[in-house]
């Protein structure tokens, strides 16, 4: 039984592998094969310049993705496959301490160790890939501020949250699992309230909206779709990248709706209003509640299949860990969902673009589907965005529906 379920890992570990490899091949050679020409929909809109810095652009995420990927992998099989993990609680165990001090020291190592690990794909994406393409921002010393800042979070709330978790795991009996799951959920609830009230301004400025005449429109499109939005921020998103965005965030009377400053910068009022309208579609259209629902399920499921693996010798002898722990359990189990779960990455995909689809159609209902294309076109085109992904590619993994389709899709609604 313990070498099946090795050997399970170590085959579902390289089939995700080869899957990400083929496809970012896939994906390159279509792009390539399509760069000269600008598709017919967006020929009056994008230049082929610009088309073609968008292929270009692509295909080197692909190259760099392929090689991530494998980074990754050889990450995980030092942890699991060849002991990386073991060795490292050997070493905690090795200080003599009581077992939540080991734990904590295990977990401190473990995520200095990855941060350390993940470095070098950091600084390349940064300071290579997105500098070559002229997108990046960041300066060594902000992104060095950046890593600072990101440790000091996760051990301000990531060790309090850990050390709940092993308590629940060894004082509550066999149904630990099910308080866990809750008090996950709670977690996340809180998160939801906290972050952009307190973590998000530790890494980006949050200034009011100054633009009455946008204001006074966004205000009129909350007002034909029944919804109170307080606070209109704009977040300085150029110091770190020049792509955009907005999105809305919190819940309650804690919710507010954020701009990229670099997407103010591009698009006109009319147009920002459309890309809100979509984004606000997702709420008027429980995406978000859906979504969470879902995410419900799975973690308290996710959580049952923990709790009988946390009993079972097998469980961590099949992973080259020697000794049982609440911790070891909670880190193997976070390694080992990903591979577990990479196969229903098309369905996630698939379900979240059906989910784009609907906020499109009401965006087009409550705003107007011309001004969305033409916001969307600009962000394509400043983005670099591909407008002929590789189906196959697009299918298993885009969130939101490839450049003709949406563009397509949304002019259907307005006819």
């Amino acid at each position: 039984m313990t070498e099946s379920l090795f050997y399970l890992f170590i085959f579902l570990a390289t089939f995700q592998l080869i899957v990400k490899i083929v496809l970012n091949y896939v994906n390159l050679n279509y792009v390539r094969q399509r760069q000269d020409s600008v598709p017919a929909d967006f020929a009056d809109k994008i230049d082929l310049e610009s088309h073609k810095k968008a292929a270009t652009y692509t295909i080197a995420k692909m190259k760099f993705n392929s090689v991530s990927s494998a980074w990754h992998y050889a990450i995980l099989m030092f942890w699991i496959a060849f002991g990386g993990l073991n060795m490292l609680d050997q070493w905690s165990r090795s200080m003599g301490l009581e077992t939540t001090p080991t734990a904590l020291v295990f977990v401190c190592a473990l995520a200095l160790a990855s941060m350390v690990l993940g470095l070098p794909e950091s600084i390349y994406h940064t300071f290579v890939l997105e500098e070559k393409f002229g997108f990046n921002k960041t300066t060594p010393k902000l992104f060095v501020i950046d890593k600072f800042k990101e440790l000091l979070v996760s051990a301000v709330i990531g060790l309090p949250f850990f050390y709940a978790l092993m308590k629940i795991m060894q004082g509550l009996g066999s149904s630990w699992w099910f308080f866990a799951a809750t008090f996950m959920l709670g977690f996340q609830f809180i998160m939801l309230w906290a972050y952009p009230r307190f973590i998000a301004p530790l890494f980006n400025k949050f200034s009011k909206l100054e633009d009455q005449h946008l204001v006074e429109e966004i205000e009129k499109l909350l007002a034909r779709i029944d919804l109170n939005f307080k606070d209109y921020y704009v977040m300085n998103a150029s110091i770190r990248s020049s792509h955009g965005n907005a999105y809305f965030t919190g819940f309650g009377k804690n919710k507010r709706i954020v701009f990229f400053d670099t997407l103010l910068k591009t698009l006109a009022p009319q147009e920002i209003v459309s890309v809100l309208a979509h984004e606000l579609g997702h709420l008027k259209r429980k995406h978000i509640l859906k979504s969470m629902a879902i995410m419900s399920v799975f973690l308290y499921i996710g959580f049952y299949i923990l709790g009988v693996s946390y009993e079972s010798e097998v469980f961590y002898t099949a992973h080259n860990v020697q000794n049982q722990s609440s911790y070891m359990a909670l880190i193997l189990f976070m390694y080992l969902v990903p591979i577990y779960t990479f196969p229903m990455t098309p369905v996630s995909a698939w379900f979240s673009r059906r989910n784009e689809y609907e906020a499109d159609e009401f965006a087009v209902k409550n705003a107007s589907g011309q001004e969305l294309i033409s916001a969307l076109v600009k962000m394509y085109k400043d983005n670099s965005s591909s407008l002929t992904p590789s189906p196959v590619y697009s299918k298993f993994y885009f969130s939101h529906p490839p450049a003709a389709e949406r563009v397509s899709f949304i002019k259907s609604q307005e006819a």
